[in-house]
């Protein structure tokens, strides 16, 4: 995805553009970024697992957490913390205005 940014909101992508309960990865300011659309709306956070490097994006996605597709950590989307080990993703601000999602990194 092509990202188009402003001062402090990128738009990253439109709302059909990602499927329910799957993510894709986009850059903002040279940062890759995994975005999930989930039933209650969209998620941003870091596009990598910080245990193995795996590409969140392509991961498992299930009550509002994303499952490394490498190594099975998986993550809370609100809150960016591993629920099966230590680590932690940065979560970004998302917001949908009409069909468009943006979002403001943390």
């Amino acid at each position: 995805m092509t990202a188009i940014a402003n001062p402090t909101w990128t738009l990253v992508c439109r709302v059909e553009d990602v499927p329910l309960l799957e993510g894709r990865t986009t850059s903002i300011d040279d940062r890759r970024i995994a975005i999930f659309r989930l039933l209650t709306g969209f998620a941003a956070i870091d596009a990598h697992c910080p245990h193995a490097a795996g590409p969140l994006a392509d991961g498992i996605v299930a009550d509002s957490c994303v499952t490394c597709p490498l190594h099975g950590r998986r993550f809370d989307l609100e809150t960016g913390l591993a629920l099966n080990g230590p680590e932690s993703v940065a979560v970004h601000e998302v917001r949908v205005e009409e069909d468009e999602v943006w979002v403001r990194l943390s």
